[in-house]
């Protein structure tokens, strides 16, 4: 595999261009606003710059990566060539079908088309093709170049071949592979979300406040950030989507997201990406001040 294709431009998105790219990929990154295009581009190119400040990389290989990442806004044009297409779009089952159909049209038959959903079933979104065998969850974390950790998820129909190219693929990046199985929210997401979600309910109960529920996990469980901290990293509304597809998927009652959560969500305050979550993020992007809404 040589050429790649990851498609958005958003957080996620440029990140796995990023990595693809710093080890040596061809990377075509697709978005279809120009807009997003060139703040990925931007977003990549501050993060190369850290890390030659940090002496990880040198001048010479940042401009390498750089030249190694084309934007595109045309999806057939951005996947023809395509050896792999990473899918990094919304959190959005209908968008996430819609651009599998076209991938599936789209791309070389050879091609592995996957999606780094955190939650959405690998199964269901393979259904859609005419070739589930070479569909497969590459589940990167935030932040991508930073993160060693991929899920690798296969659906009911993933070959053995895919998943193990895959994994190879992975380990090429620096990253360490670890395949799970296809359910809602995966082994990450599956913990994780719960705690978080429970951490929003402590503070929606009035058993603490916001900085108090994160010292607590902080101080004492030895989290690097606490739960409401990485909720607001995370995104607020990708918290709230992934718990309903988990909700839906067992019909279990413990993964409901909280009121509070499905209040914020709906007064788009959603953490860092909106300058306000739990936390208020107008002058910082670390989380040093709590939202006004919580300091009362």
């Amino acid at each position: 595999m040589k050429n790649i294709a990851v498609i958005g431009a958003g957080t996620m998105g440029n990140g796995i261009a990023h990595t693809f790219a710093q080890n040596g990929f061809k990377v075509n990154l697709i978005d279809i606003a120009d807009a997003a295009l060139k703040k990925g581009i931007e977003t990549i190119t501050k993060n190369l710059d850290r890390q030659v400040a940090k002496e990880i990389l040198t001048d010479a290989q940042k401009n390498e990566t750089l030249l190694n990442i084309k934007p595109v806004t045309d999806l057939k044009e951005g996947v023809s060539e395509a050896d792999l297409v990473v899918e990094a779009a919304s959190e959005n089952l209908t968008i996430k079908l819609d651009i599998f159909k076209k991938l599936d049209a789209f791309c070389k038959p050879s091609t592995i088309l996957a999606t780094n959903t955190s939650s959405i079933s690998i199964t269901q979104i393979a259904a859609v093709t005419k070739r589930a065998d070479q569909v497969i969850g590459m589940h990167f974390m935030n932040p991508v170049p930073v993160m060693k950790l991929v899920e690798i998820i296969s659906g009911y129909s993933t070959s053995k071949t895919t998943l193990n190219h895959i994994i190879k693929l992975s380990e090429q990046l620096g990253k360490t592979p670890v395949p799970v199985n296809d359910y809602p929210g995966f082994v990450a997401n599956r913990i994780l979300m719960p705690m978080l979600n429970e951490a929003i309910e402590t503070l929606y109960n009035g058993v603490a406040g916001v900085k108090e529920i994160d010292t607590v996990m902080k101080l004492g469980m030895a989290h690097p950030m606490g739960p409401l901290q990485l909720a607001d990293f995370i995104g607020l509304d990708v918290c709230h989507a992934i718990l309903e597809v988990m909700y839906e998927g067992f019909k279990n009652p413990k993964y409901a997201p909280c009121p509070l959560l499905v209040n914020m969500v709906r007064a788009g305050k959603l953490g860092v990406k909106s300058g306000e979550g739990f936390y208020d993020y107008s002058e910082s992007r670390k989380a040093e001040q709590v939202s006004s809404q919580f300091s009362r």
